[in-house]
C-alpha cells in the first residue's frame, strides 16, 4: 500500500514537472515573439522615416517599411483579373478615402508596361521629331480617334516629322469594360499610338503617368527633338508650334506653356486639388505648367527624367513636374499661345463669339475642349475659304478684335 502511494505521489509530481515546464516554454515563446515584433516595430519606424516629404509627421500616420512597401507595389501590379486590393491600417481618419488610399501606395513607382512602341522614333531621312503625347483614359476612344483625324495627324508638318502617342493606364472600373484589354490590344495593332502601364488610371495617379512617360522617353525616344504633352480635351495648332520651334535648338532647355506662378495648396477637402498639410507644408507650389498642354525639347526631357527620380511623388502631376523643373534649375518660360484654362467670354464685350476660328488661328493650345468642337475648329481652320483680317506675331498676346479689348 505504501509503495502504491509512493509510486503515486512519483507520478504526480513527473506530471507537475512536465506540465510546468510546457507553460515555461509556451511562456518563453511568447516573450520571444513580443520582443521580435517590438524589434521589427522599431526598425520599421527608423526605416521609414526617410520616405515622407511632408515637414509634419503626425502619430496617427502609418508608417510602412520599404520592405512592406515593396510588397504593397506588388500587390498592386495588374493580373488579368483587375487590382488586387491592399489592406493596410489607415492612415488618417480625417482624410478622404482617395488621399488615405493613396497614401498608402505613394511609394509605389515602378510598373510594367503592357503596350510598347519601340520604334515610334525612328527617325527618317534625318528630319528633326516632333514627339506629341497625349493623355487619355482607356474609355476615351472617341477622343483619341477626333486627336488622330486632326491635329494629332503623323507626317511631316513645316519641316519637322510628327509622331503621336497616347498614355494610358488601367481603367478603374474594368467590370463595365469587360472586353477593354483585347479593344486597346486591338487599337494599338491599328494605330501603333499606344502606351499602356499597368497602373490605375486615377487622378492621382497621373504622375505615374508622368514618371513612366519620361522614362519610355529616355529609353526608346531618346533621339527626340522637341516633345509636346498635353490632356486629350485641347486643339493643338501644331503648325504654330512648329514655326515657333524652328528658332530654338534640341540640345539646349526649353520648356514653354501657360506658366503659373504663386500657386497656393488648396486646403478645402471638397475640392479637386485638395492636398493636406502633412502632404505638402509649404504654403506656395514651385512655379509649374498648366497640365493641358506643355512644350519642352528632348534634352530637357531626359533631365526632368533624372530629376523625377530623386522628388518624392507629389499627387498632382503639374505640380510634381514643377518641382522637377525646380530640382534642375531650369525656369519655364510663358506664351500666351498657350490657353490651358480655355477662352472665357469676358463680361464687357457678350456679344463676341469665342468660338471663332480666327481666335485660334495664331494660339498654339486651347483646354478644354469638347470632342464635335476639337473636330468643328480643325474644320473651319482648314477651310481655304478662311480669312481673318487680322493677323498678329505667335509671340504676342491673345486680344480681342473689338473696340471693348481696351476695357478687358
Amino acid at each position: 500500500m505504501r509503495l502504491r502511494r509512493k509510486g503515486d505521489l512519483i507520478c504526480t509530481f513527473l506530471l507537475l514537472t512536465i506540465f510546468c515546464i510546457l507553460i515555461y516554454i509556451q511562456r518563453d515563446s511568447d516573450y520571444s515573439l513580443l520582443k521580435q515584433q517590438t524589434r521589427t516595430a522599431e526598425t520599421e519606424a527608423e526605416t521609414a522615416q526617410p520616405l515622407l516629404s511632408a515637414h509634419v509627421t503626425p502619430k496617427s500616420i502609418f508608417i510602412p517599411t520599404r520592405v512592406a512597401i515593396e510588397n504593397i507595389c506588388q500587390s498592386q501590379q495588374r493580373s488579368e483579373k483587375g487590382v488586387v486590393q491592399t489592406t493596410i491600417a489607415p492612415t488618417s481618419d480625417t482624410l478622404p478615402s482617395s488621399y488615405r488610399q493613396y497614401l498608402r501606395q505613394k511609394d509605389c513607382r515602378e510598373f510594367h508596361q503592357i503596350i510598347n512602341q519601340k520604334d515610334k522614333c525612328k527617325k527618317i531621312q534625318g528630319e528633326p521629331i516632333l514627339l506629341i503625347s497625349i493623355k487619355a483614359r482607356v474609355e476615351e476612344f472617341e477622343r483619341r480617334e477626333v486627336a488622330r483625324k486632326t491635329w494629332a495627324r503623323e507626317g511631316l508638318v513645316h519641316g519637322f516629322h510628327v509622331r503621336r502617342l497616347f498614355l494610358l493606364g488601367f481603367p478603374t472600373n474594368q467590370s463595365a469594360l469587360s472586353l477593354w484589354r483585347h479593344l486597346v490590344e486591338y487599337e494599338s495593332q491599328v494605330h501603333q499610338d499606344i502606351l499602356l502601364w499597368d497602373f490605375q488610371d486615377t487622378f492621382f495617379n497621373l504622375t505615374l503617368k508622368e514618371i513612366h512617360f519620361l522614362k519610355w522617353v529616355d529609353e526608346f525616344c531618346p533621339e527626340a527633338d522637341f516633345i509636346f504633352k498635353g490632356d486629350n480635351d485641347v486643339y493643338v495648332n501644331v503648325d504654330n508650334i512648329a514655326d515657333f520651334l524652328v528658332d530654338f535648338s534640341p540640345k539646349k532647355d526649353l520648356f514653354v506653356g501657360d506658366i503659373i506662378y504663386q500657386a497656393l495648396p488648396i486646403r478645402r477637402k471638397k475640392s479637386k486639388y485638395f492636398i493636406p498639410e502633412m502632404m505638402y507644408g509649404q504654403g506656395v507650389y514651385p512655379v509649374y505648367a498648366g497640365g493641358g498642354g506643355f512644350l519642352m525639347t528632348g534634352y530637357t526631357a531626359k533631365r526632368l527624367y533624372q530629376a523625377s527620380k530623386e522628388v518624392e511623388l507629389f499627387p498632382i502631376d503639374d505640380v510634381f513636374l514643377g518641382m522637377c523643373l525646380l530640382r534642375i534649375g531650369l525656369e519655364p518660360v510663358f506664351h500666351k499661345g498657350f490657353r490651358t484654362f480655355g477662352i472665357t467670354r469676358p463680361s464687357a464685350a457678350p456679344h463676341l463669339q469665342t468660338f471663332d476660328p480666327c481666335f485660334y488661328k495664331e494660339l498654339m493650345v486651347v483646354h478644354s475642349l469638347k470632342v464635335a468642337e476639337i473636330w468643328l475648329m480643325w474644320t473651319l481652320l482648314h477651310d481655304p475659304k478662311l480669312i481673318c483680317t487680322h493677323k498678329e506675331s505667335i509671340n504676342l498676346a491673345f486680344q480681342w478684335q473689338s473696340q471693348a479689348k481696351d476695357n478687358i
